[in-house]
């Protein structure tokens, strides 16, 4: 047997000398000892061919497996089908790879699988190599194809759209069939392609979940498929247009990485995970990732409406805040503005910014913060002098309609010339300027997304934008990316590779952000989720909440600040200098340890960050109670810790409307209140009668 374990999980693979290995497991780590052969167990079955087939690692099509096909190729209609007849396996500590080879349809597949024992994830890739002498077009190559148990019982992916990402979908296993495909061009505003398919009873902290996402930020296509002896199949894999992928001799096609984890600890365990791998692959700097800079964004303050005086007067009272990190958002580049004109003009208006960026840029440095700039280098406005220059450098189909939004087409970064052209505008800026971040942006969906040769151009947009991101990190490594596509467009494992925050969506709603960043912390570290406080009434939605309730939503992410402080009242002014502090006292903790979530009765939310004995404990409630008297709330990842203390740091609610006290947070606000863990777990922790929108922040410390 071929067999990789993790910590808590692990795969079992049958070899075989004639075909792809049989899948035998893939779940919670078991024992292999005496495990007879896959041929030893199975009985016949009426109506069958009489040579079995069943589940391998690389299922083929047309041969007699009528479930999903790994691989869909063929040469003009014909070798549609493949017969694995050479069949090479090269074992490795946490690795196998096994080399199928048709000698009869010339094609040469490899897929290729690690299971990481520090985060329990195991990534799968495959590739396709064309060994004839003619063209080879692919139609479908899966990343990995991984069996489900047939005691599954639900989906949990999410939908979404600009304004409203990360919107939980929990459906039943399906009679027949589940698929998500992409054909945007970008990851889009459902959040990563991933999801997390759960066994019976299964919670966020108990039962066996299996989870997954695709490291890709373009086209993709997730599929779940029934079989009719009761187990399903999973398979995920870059979604391909007609004759994007053709194959000259001797050419290979690379699917992305499929992630995948098994936690026997519910959606938890995955959803911790999932954030040990995407942490180890962030390009931080070799010293690791610094402590996460408070900051400021400039767009919902002024938008286009870019004053170098006014803009200096807010790194004024930013910096009297406790900001760290100033980011000029657009609107600073020639003859923008606004949203019609200027996209690849990347030099400052002479109007706004007579001398340049530079005197404000030194401005914000003087004030003992970082400057940071937004970007969008992939778009381009019809009115621009680039475009007038390269009008062929825009995606496009032949004498095809060229269909603007946000007034905007998409360069092809399938060119080289054009990542060229790219590169070099922005290492101008990066060399000319104090510039240590840059918010870069993607406002559209890519359609038609034909390239040069008229051929589909998703996936070579896609690997241009990675082979520019990864060109300019390698020359200014100090400078972190954040990742924002109208909002939370592009957020996934492949686009973190290259980045260092995302903006998970355009609405700072308080209320729509609890709902959108426990969707996102369901596949990416708190770290890297941009959470700002906004205006309020909010802009997106034009619904209001306090400053308080506003701060304490945004505090476990990245934290930041989307609004002119000059608009502050005082006690605003005060409460959000308060929140500032205390979330750099609390980040190292929040963004350092592992997190949990969980649900309470009578509409509770909560978020552990840190360890179950030293934590940051953040309980919110959206909705008015029911309830006389607040129930406590149950913290099952405190089973079996022993003693601790808690301590109630603040509660964020409406200023003027106190929530009622006892003697037990009278003492938790002092030095804490000790308790047994198991009690915690178990009959839970006592809670404040909360009003509607607010937080309850508790520190959980060693006793």
């Amino acid at each position: 047997m071929i067999v990789l374990n993790g910590t808590d999980s692990g795969i079992v693979l049958e070899p075989r000398p004639d075909g792809a290995p049989l899948w035998r497991w893939w779940g919670p780590r078991v024992g292999t000892d005496a495990l007879p052969p896959l041929a030893e167990t199975r009985p016949a079955a009426s109506f069958s061919l009489d040579i079995d087939q069943p589940l391998t690692l690389v299922p083929n099509y047309g041969t007699g497996w009528f479930g999903p096909a790994a691989l869909r190729a063929h040469r003009e209609g014909l070798a549609f089908f493949q017969r694995w007849n050479d069949v090479a396996i090269d074992r490795q500590a946490n690795a196998v790879i096994i080399t199928l080879r048709d000698t009869t349809a010339q094609v040469t597949l490899a897929q290729r699988l690690t299971l990481d024992p520090a985060t329990d994830v195991l990534t799968l890739s495959a590739s396709v190599r064309n060994d004839g002498d003619d063209a080879l077009t692919i139609d479908w190559l899966a990343a990995g194809t991984l069996p489900l148990p047939a005691d599954a019982t639900t989906i949990r992916s999410f939908t979404g759209r600009h304004n409203a990402e990360f919107v939980a979908e929990v459906e039943p296993m399906p009679a027949h069939g589940w698929v998500r495909e992409n054909r945007r061009g970008l990851t889009g505003h459902a959040g990563p392609p991933g999801l997390f398919v759960e066994g019976p009873g299964a919670t966020w902290h108990a039962g066996t979940v299996r989870a997954a996402e695709l490291a890709w930020s373009g086209n993709h296509r997730l599929a779940i498929e029934r079989d009719d002896e009761g187990f399903w199949t999973l398979q995920m894999g870059e979604a391909l247009a007609p004759g994007e992928v053709r194959l000259a001799p001797g050419e290979t096609y690379d699917t992305p990485d499929m992630l995948a984890t098994v936690s026997a600890t519910g959606r938890n365990g995955a959803i911790q995970s999932f954030h040990a791998a995407i942490r180890a692959a962030v390009p931080w700097p070799a010293a690791g990732m610094p402590p996460r800079k408070v900051h400021v964004n400039s767009w919902e303050g002024f938008y286009f409406d870019h004053d170098e005086a006014a803009l200096m007067a807010l790194a004024d009272r930013s910096a009297a805040l406790g900001i760290e990190r100033f980011v000029l958002d657009d609107g600073w580049f020639r003859g923008r503005g606004d949203d019609t004109a200027a996209l690849g003009d990347w030099t400052p208006d002479v109007v706004k910014y007579p001398n340049g960026l530079r005197p404000l840029a030194d401005h914000v440095v003087a004030l003992g913060m970082e400057f940071g700039l937004w970007v969008e280098p992939e778009m381009i406005n019809p009115d621009s002098d680039l475009y007038r220059a390269h009008p062929d450098w825009a995606l496009a189909g032949p004498d095809a309609p060229r269909p603007t939004s946000r007034n905007q087409l998409v360069l092809d970064l399938g060119r080289a010339e054009v990542r060229d052209h790219l590169f070099a505008v922005i290492d101008t800026l990066l060399r000319d300027l104090p510039i240590g971040y840059l918010k870069w942006d993607h406002n559209r969906d890519l359609a038609p997304a034909g390239g040069a040769d008229g051929t589909a151009g998703y996936g070579a947009q896609v690997r241009g934008a990675y082979a520019l991101f990864d060109r300019l990190g390698a020359a200014h490594p100090a400078v972190e990316i954040e990742a924002c596509a109208g909002g939370g467009g592009r957020i996934d494992a492949g686009i973190a590779r290259r980045t260092h925050r995302f903006w998970t969506s355009d609405c700072i709603d308080a209320v729509s952000r609890v709902r959108m960043q426990r969707g996102y912390l369901h596949f990416m570290p708190p770290e890297m989720m941009g959470s700002h406080v906004g205006a309020s009434p909010a802009h997106s939605t034009g619904r209001g909440q306090s400053m308080a309730f506003r701060a304490a939503i945004a505090l476990p992410g990245h934290f930041g600040v989307e609004l002119d402080p000059a608009t502050m009242d005082p006690e605003g002014t005060a409460t959000l200098t308060r929140w500032i502090a205390h979330y750099k006292v609390l980040r190292g903790t929040l963004h350092h340890g592992r997190v949990w979530l969980g649900e309470g009765t009578d509409s509770l939310f909560w978020q552990l960050h840190g360890t179950p004995t030293d934590g940051l404990l953040a309980v919110t409630r959206v909705e008015p109670t029911v309830i006389r008297r607040p129930p406590a709330l149950p913290l099952p990842p405190l089973a079996g810790m022993g003693r601790v203390r808690v301590r109630l740091i603040d509660i964020a609610t409406t200023p003027g409307h106190p929530v009622p006290d006892a003697p037990v947070f009278a003492a938790m606000r002092g030095e804490g209140v000790v308790w047994d863990g198991d009690w915690l777990a178990q009959a839970g922790l006592p809670m404040p009668a909360m009003k509607a929108e607010s937080v309850a922040l508790f520190a959980i410390e060693p006793a």
